[in-house]
């Protein structure tokens, strides 16, 4: 049991339970995490992860690039990740020997195949997918989803959300701190001790080096940066990629697979002949780089450095971040919450807040006009 606020052992009076479900850009599976929320904070009961048949993720790959008949086969997949992330909940609360009737709602981001915020006159928009109607109807428990969409009407990115609740857990009365998620994507919250709480996409997190490592060795990922070790860093190829424009936006600003992905990186390596392992090292340069020249560019006077999501597991990322930043970075689990669970928990978060009719986004984070009740519900 991880305690997110020191808590009374006795269950706190006028509690709840929610639970919260995170599939990213990683599109490895669905992380899902049962809660207890209640005036004292947010206690973090049991959690599961379920991994994606290999189909699911080839589908959710091919979805995010325009195709005959693509909408046919969102919606197809659309329902199958329904039943997906309805297993996985069963799965949870047979872990937790908690019944469904327990649960207030089910905060599940869904996953993104596309995010488009920029474009103009008003025809920005995202779309993350898994039916959450049908959803609601395997689980019997209400179902709070497209929490994005509201952002991206009232003017904003739609991303990063889980800023708000970094700050609601992890801020701190005098250290100024910043929180870094690397999933697919790698995004910062900026967390002064006074002053605004803000936050962005910095760029790829493990995407392009997942990708990489299963084009090359058919691993889904390059596990403790193993493979990258045993390369060098390609310095012609590093310096164009980190010439890419979208790195020097000021934020708010957020990014995906829309930009960063297997055509970007072909176009990087037309010109460049190296060995597998040389450009997986790269890769991995690229991410700790992009990452330690947002920090130091907006994050001023940072104090403490905390990081979560799957590249908490890649040592050699974890310490070639803490190089370019000249500092230790440590892990959320001495936050009272481990790495893995972060997202997951924050749209439990999210869930609780479009409940009870409260704003989940910071505008200044996402540039929205204002703060907004974020999410739909379907109802059980």
């Amino acid at each position: 049991m991880i305690l997110l606020h020191a808590m009374n052992p006795a269950t706190p009076l006028h509690s709840r339970y929610f639970i919260g479900m995170m599939s990213g850009t990683s599109l490895d599976g669905v992380d899902t995490v049962l809660v207890q929320q209640s005036v004292e904070g947010v206690r973090q009961l049991a959690e599961h992860f379920l991994p994606y048949p290999e189909n699911i993720k080839q589908t959710l790959l091919a979805l995010h690039h325009p195709a005959m008949n693509e909408l046919h086969e969102a919606a197809i997949t659309a329902n199958a990740l329904a039943r997906l992330y309805a297993e996985s909940v069963h799965q949870l609360l047979a872990k937790a020997a908690i019944p469904a009737s327990a649960i207030s709602a089910i905060g599940c981001h869904g996953q993104t195949i596309r995010h488009c915020p920029d474009l103009q006159d008003g025809l920005a928009y995202t779309s993350q997918i898994g039916n959450l109607a049908r959803l609601a109807e395997l689980t019997n428990i209400s179902v709070v989803g497209d929490f994005r969409s509201r952002d991206i009407a009232a003017g904003g990115q739609g991303a990063p959300l889980v800023p708000a609740f970094h700050q609601a857990v992890f801020a701190h009365a005098t250290n100024n701190r910043a929180i870094i998620n690397i999933g697919g994507i790698a995004n910062i919250s900026w967390l002064p001790a006074q002053g605004a709480v803000t936050g962005f996409d910095s760029g790829p997190g493990n995407m392009l080096l997942d990708q990489w490592i299963n084009q090359h060795t058919g691993k889904p990922y390059d596990a403790d940066g193993a493979f990258s070790a045993c390369g060098t860093v390609n310095n012609a190829l590093l310096q164009a990629m980190l010439a890419e424009p979208y790195l020097q936006i000021t934020p708010p600003k957020s990014t995906g697979r829309d930009l960063f992905n297997q055509i970007w990186l072909t176009h990087h390596l037309q010109q460049m002949t190296d060995t597998p392992q040389n450009v997986a090292r790269t890769l991995l340069e690229f991410t700790a780089l992009t990452i330690a020249d947002a920090i130091h560019k907006h994050c001023p006077d940072v104090h403490e450095i905390f990081v979560c999501g799957g590249g908490v597991h890649n040592g050699m990322l974890m310490s070639r971040i803490a190089a370019a930043l000249h500092m230790p970075v440590q892990k959320t689990e001495e936050l009272g919450i481990g790495a893995d669970w972060v997202e997951a928990v924050a749209f439990a978060w999210l869930a609780q807040r479009c409940v009870d009719g409260l704003s989940g986004n910071l505008p200044a984070v996402t540039g929205a006009a204002g703060p907004r009740i974020l999410g739909a519900i379907y109802p059980a």
